[in-house]
């Protein structure tokens, strides 16, 4: 008798452990759990597209995700996060601070963005390998090509023009290798980006941003008149919002421009809100033309908004009141994007690319925009979600 019961009560604490451990796992957080599917389909910096054979460029989209990665490493002090950053990094950085892969003579504003990881990798490990590679992006920005009114060029190919998508890509990691090594007179010329950025491409009927701006006014896609493009594309919008909440992080408390990047931000946030869907809580890939055929809710816009917003109000940058449209987002986010798929969660509905000429020619048109394809697991998506993700849990 004594015994029987002895097993019963053995058994019952074993189902009853592992019936906590099945809640536990079930309840992981979103943030952790995407993740780890980072971590299963990105191993290492030779297969960030596992479609792709040929290894992986020095590339802003890595850069995206391992800022993700970055964001929960320091909420969790989970070794494994810091491990993957560096492994990532390790492949291009050798141990005489160059980067392979990378080519500065390019001025692409795009390969800027991976210097954030740098900096990480830094400030944890004293190694000089990760401050010399960061000073060659550095390098790079004191000689970006500049339009007449001091704006960095998007890139060398494209001259004369602004991309809201450069001010993510090059500002954030200026603004923390500013602050790192004291240089106080950058923060004018931070400052100068954004300003210039929003008083050429911002529309005064609706408050958004339009995707890019050529100054010189030459290319297909600009306005004769004003040089902008012709469309509200929500990811161009998502990256501008994401470096002024990033930017704000290092930019000095007593510097003057500090409250004109906060007014801007404030103004980007009643747009966000304003072109909020009411129904799903996401936005569209063209901003103001929700009801228009073919266009539809895009994942890494919605991410980048609800991290803005969410990293906004918690940093006291913008009113708290903002915070219920980053959870209706969030909550649209989860509902429509999140879907698990043998374990693993993945995230759907991100547009694979969307720009302004090159070749093939991209005209910027409402068709261009449409046409791109909305892949699952895009890591512009995915790195994105994890920013909001983690936001959110932070909050």
């Amino acid at each position: 008798m004594k015994r029987s019961f002895l097993i019963r009560t053995v058994i019952t604490c074993l189902l009853m452990a592992n019936f906590v451990a099945v809640i536990k796992a079930q309840n992981k957080p979103l943030s952790i759990e995407m993740a780890a599917t980072v971590m299963n389909i990105w191993k290492d910096s030779l297969n960030l597209n596992p479609a792709d054979p040929k290894p992986v460029k020095w590339s802003y989209d890595q850069g995206v995700i391992l800022e993700g990665i970055d964001g929960i490493w320091k909420r969790t002090g989970q070794r494994a996060y810091f491990e993957y950053m560096q492994k990532s990094m390790d492949f291009f950085v050798t141990e005489d601070g160059t980067i392979s892969r990378y080519k500065q003579a390019d001025y692409n504003i795009d390969n800027i963005k991976n210097g954030r990881t740098l900096l990480t990798l830094f400030k944890a490990t004293k190694q000089d390998k990760y401050f010399k590679a960061a000073t060659l992006l550095w390098d790079q920005l004191k000689n970006q090509p500049r339009n007449r009114q001091g704006g960095f060029w998007h890139k060398k190919i494209y001259p004369n023009q602004m991309w809201l998508d450069g001010l993510y890509m090059g500002q954030p990691f200026y603004a923390e290798y500013a602050a790192l090594i004291k240089d106080e007179k950058a923060f004018d010329d931070i400052a100068k980006q954004f300003i210039l950025m929003e008083k050429k491409a911002i529309d005064p009927k609706t408050g958004l941003l339009y995707h890019g701006w050529d100054e010189s006014k030459k290319e297909k896609w600009a306005n004769k008149k004003t040089g902008v493009s012709l469309h509200f594309w929500g990811r161009a919008m998502g990256w501008y919002g994401m470096a002024l909440v990033d930017v704000l992080d290092y930019f000095p408390e007593h510097h003057p421009q500090r409250k004109n990047l906060l007014a801007i931000l404030d103004r980007l946030s009643v747009s966000i809100k304003k072109y909020q869907d009411q129904k799903t809580g996401l936005w569209y890939d063209i901003l103001d033309l929700a009801s228009k055929k073919d266009n539809y809710p895009e994942a890494s816009a919605s991410c980048m908004f609800v991290y803005t917003i969410a990293k906004g109000v918690r940093k006291g940058y913008i009113n708290p009141a903002y915070l219920s449209v980053a959870k209706k987002g969030y909550q649209g986010i989860k509902q429509e994007f999140i879907e698990s798929e043998s374990g693993q969660v993945n995230l759907k509905g991100t547009v694979s690319v969307s720009g302004l000429g090159g070749k093939p020619y991209r005209d910027g048109s409402y068709g261009y925009y449409i046409s791109e394809k909305v892949i699952t697991n895009d890591p512009k998506g995915v790195g994105a979600f994890l920013l909001a993700a983690n936001e959110m849990e932070v909050l």
